[in-house]
């Protein structure tokens, strides 16, 4: 029998749906007579909303939720939360595998928490199975795309792995008996870590590395007011609106929009890209979406070689089309 561990993360007191998809990715490397539990870091009694998050997890067919409350857990610091983790991991066998997000949360916290472990780490996986041998497979992107790397690891072996968000589907809640709640008591370290204030950079009301459909604009766009049109098409979609480096770059949007190498990497159902050309790194953010339409006045532009529907065409023509025709149908 193996533990598995995953380690649930809320924003805004709305547990994010990555978490979900963590879940089920364990489940899909279980044997049988393993146990799964979610630990979930609170930031005291006041996280009112987070604590319907444990009540939410707990009916997701785990065996257990695992909460470590303290005030400090409010606001994130690398080395008070791996404490925490490691709290909860007492409660269970040492050799546990221990999913996360591969969110910005996660990506700090994953490498910090396999080091004091002592366990191997897999980041950013984007398929992971139980094999017949009994070894878990993993699989991550490389080269935008274009290959895959798989490793294996023996079943018991202590692992951490972060999977990408949207290439999983989440776990849905089940009918029947919830699973226990479990409250860890947290003697918090003295943190080396000052937060002095927190300045939230609001992209939109739809968290861009989690959404079903993103449109995104390039340099096309000439300049910040380009992503009013964008804006408003994302929002009629339901979607939320992304941006390539040159566009950054630019000053035409906020670099919390990016999506590419050094940006957020995105799989949505739907992805626009408008008067974007395709360099290489940001396709490493975006190649994997399940549909990408790409509209560019370029017909050689690179962005088509991946794009499953093209328009050549002035994203000012085509996205107003867009708009009026969506419009209609609401």
């Amino acid at each position: 029998m193996s533990q598995q561990i995953v380690v649930a993360e809320c924003r805004d007191g709305q547990l994010r749906r990555v978490t979900l998809e963590a879940i089920a990715a364990a489940k899909g490397c279980m044997a049988d007579g393993d146990r799964l539990a979610v630990v979930l870091p609170l930031g005291g009694a006041a996280a009112a909303a987070d604590a319907r998050a444990a009540e939410a997890l707990a009916q997701c067919g785990v065996d257990e939720v695992i909460v470590v409350d303290h005030p400090v857990l409010g606001r994130y610091a690398p080395d008070t939360h791996v404490a925490a983790l490691l709290a909860a991991a007492c409660v269970h066998a040492p050799k546990a595998r221990w999913w996360l997000g591969h969110t910005a949360i996660g990506r700090d916290l994953a490498p910090r928490l396999a080091a004091r472990l002592g366990a191997g780490q897999i980041s950013d996986a984007i398929a992971a199975a139980r094999g017949g041998d009994g070894r878990i497979a993993f699989a991550r992107a490389l080269h935008a795309g274009k290959a895959l790397e798989q490793r294996a690891f023996l079943s018991d072996a202590p692992t951490v792995v972060t999977v990408r968000p949207g290439n999983f589907p989440p776990a849905e809640a089940l009918a029947g008996d919830a699973a226990p709640i479990r409250l860890v008591p947290f003697d918090p370290p003295e943190s080396r870590i000052v937060v002095r204030d927190i300045v939230r950079r609001l992209t939109g009301t739809v968290d861009l590395a989690e959404a079903r459909i993103v449109v995104a604009g390039g340099r096309g766009v000439k300049d910040a007011a380009g992503f009013g049109p964008l804006a408003e098409l994302a929002a009629l979609l339901g979607g939320a609106v992304g941006a390539s480096r040159g566009a950054c770059d630019a000053g035409y949007c906020d670099y919390a929009l990016q999506i590419g190498q050094t940006g957020k990497t995105v799989t949505p159902d739907l992805y626009i890209a408008c008067g974007i050309s395709g360099a290489v790194q940001h396709l490493a953010g975006m190649s994997r979406s399940r549909v990408i339409v790409a509209i560019n006045k370029d017909p050689d532009a690179p962005i088509f070689a991946v794009a499953d529907y093209g328009i050549v065409g002035d994203l000012f023509d085509v996205v107003p089309a867009l708009i009026a025709e969506l419009s209609t149908v609401r």
